[in-house]
């Protein structure tokens, strides 16, 4: 008997052929993207007679939740979402689907799809899936409850006639590991409520260990952050670190599958291990020291997430986790990282620890020497910034463009050809603290200042494309697929936004003034 059946979404078991950004393509319009080319990058995990052979790392934490909260091994299966309907029968009683981004709101999607007027890949693939579940359960008359987990249950709140019109019975977020066992029993007996939401946090002994390989080699190594952002859901957790002998129990499992490469998850790496709770001053030694731990088992590691500041302020990590890597021109080590605004001012007001240890005054310093210094040691940042932030001024997103400029011209002269970064402009969504704000509106919303933040941060991202691609997928022949199709759509998004600035009179291409700050030494060379 299979009784709980848990799946995700298509667009999290995509590889996208092990090229880099391209797991964004998901927050691409279908309009825009024809589903031919789609499918052609969407390479999906391996699965045997429907099984996952590595799955996302949230389904392999429910899958452990639930085996340790006495379900039954052969009760609980992790399923691939183009051949669930095999596992279902009368006596399934929960299909449990994970999703990132069902509707489309996400940050990324919204900037993406004009605001959410076209259809991204994610609500299209999503809502798919439970088309069909909704539809094969009316089909052979099953009772099965449509469970959705996700850190985005608030979409589910917020387009509430979807969702029932979809079918879906319940919608579970927050951390669940240590209360997992229970909801899904509740759901089972008729008594849980439509709309779930945990806001308990388990203590790193009732998170339990994945059972089954997960996908990229994905390891959890803390909870929460610590840096308390405004807009940022993971920073309002209490931040817990995974002892180095939890995370390297995960590694084994999926050593046991030949996954020699590790993607160590927080949101903030420099901040593992972390005592001063003050100045978040990293942790070097606990932060080197879990690197050498798990690279003396594995091939290649990286961090999922950090933060400039960490990195100008602990630039030995950067140096010691590229010798252990064996970084260089052709093999760097990615990182994605808030960039957020060039504004000292906002910085301030939204996110006042993200510049510890340095100071709210120092931000377009910090995010300048920061990258000077991922760069220096081979580590390649993958930025955000949000355009409409609650209290942008004008000045604020020109200064934003500013910086990106002047990151541009200063790296390039000091570092030449090592000198690589995107920035990827966000539209604001009300999120932690800041949800009582409005969503960011690209049509009310736009300004001036606003335009050049997105241009610059996408004609950059366009160079890069042309000149940084092909350093971080050397050796991946996808890249010969890819490469022409990103080129053309990168310069398509830079003429369009050219286009649209100049029939609202904006000259996007007249040049700016670059910020007057400068890049400052930092010791240390690979050897």
């Amino acid at each position: 008997m299979v009784r709980i059946v848990l799946t995700s979404d298509p667009s999290l078991t995509s590889t996208f052929r092990n090229i880099p950004l391209l797991d964004f393509l998901p927050c691409a319009p279908v309009e825009n993207v024809p589903k031919f080319i789609y499918k052609l990058l969407d390479s999906q995990l391996p699965d045997k007679d429907g099984i996952l052979i590595q799955a996302p790392y949230a389904i392999r934490k429910v899958e452990a939740a639930l085996l340790r909260h006495g379900f039954k091994r052969g009760e609980v299966v992790v399923a691939h979402p183009k051949k669930i309907e095999k596992f279902i029968d009368e006596r399934t009683t929960i299909v449990g689907v994970n999703t990132m981004d069902p509707y489309g709101l996400g940050p990324v999607t919204l900037m993406f799809t004009e605001g959410g007027k076209k259809t991204s890949y994610s609500k299209y693939l999503f809502t798919s899936l439970i088309k069909r579940l909704r539809d094969f359960r009316a089909k052979k008359g099953h009772k099965f409850k449509i469970v959705v987990g996700c850190q985005a249950g608030w979409q589910f709140e917020l387009k509430q006639e979807l969702t029932e019109k979809l079918g879906i019975d319940h919608v579970i977020w927050g951390e669940t590991e240590h209360v997992v066992g229970d909801i899904f029993r509740d759901i089972e007996s008729g008594g849980a409520d439509r709309f779930i939401k945990i806001k308990s946090w388990p203590k790193i002994e009732d998170i339990p260990e994945v059972v089954n390989p997960t996908f990229k080699g994905m390891v959890e190594v803390m909870r929460g952050c610590g840096r308390g952002c405004r807009f940022c859901s993971p920073n309002l957790r209490t931040a817990r670190f995974y002892p180095s002998e939890k995370i390297l129990r995960e590694i084994d499992v999926n050593l046991s599958a030949e996954q020699r490469t590790a993607w160590l998850h927080s949101e903030d790496i420099f901040n593992y291990m972390v005592k001063d709770r003050r100045n978040f001053y990293p942790n070097e030694d606990a932060v080197i020291d879990l690197f050498e731990k798990v690279l003396s088992k594995v091939d290649f590691a990286n961090p999922t997430h950090g933060t400039a500041a960490g990195a100008l302020a602990a630039p030995r990590i950067l140096k010691r986790v590229a010798e252990l890597d064996n970084a260089n021109l052709n093999k760097w080590v990615g990182i994605q990282v808030g960039f957020e605004t060039a504004s000292p001012e906002l910085i301030k007001r939204i996110a006042n620890n993200k510049m510890k240890p340095f100071s709210a005054e120092e931000w377009p310093w910090v995010l300048l020497n920061g990258t000077y210094a991922f760069n220096k040691f081979y580590w390649f940042p993958a930025y955000t910034s949000i355009v409409g932030l609650p209290g942008e001024t004008d000045e604020d997103a020109i200064d934003t463009a500013r910086l990106i400029i002047t990151m541009e011209k200063k790296l390039y002269e000091k570092l030449g050809e090592k000198a690589h970064f995107t920035v990827t402009p966000l539209g604001f969504v009300p999120m932690a603290s800041l949800k009582e704000n409005d969503f960011f509106d690209i049509d009310q919303h736009l300004t001036k200042g606003r335009i050049l933040h997105i241009y610059h941060a996408w004609r950059h991202l366009a160079w890069e494309v042309d000149h940084g691609l092909r350093r971080v997928t050397k050796g991946n022949p996808n890249f010969l697929i890819f490469a022409p199709l990103a080129k053309m759509g990168s310069k398509l998004v830079v003429r369009s936004i050219r286009r649209w600035a100049s029939k609202k009179g904006i000259d996007v291409d007249k040049p700016l003034e670059p910020m007057d700050i400068r890049i400052e030494e930092i010791e240390g060379e690979l050897k």
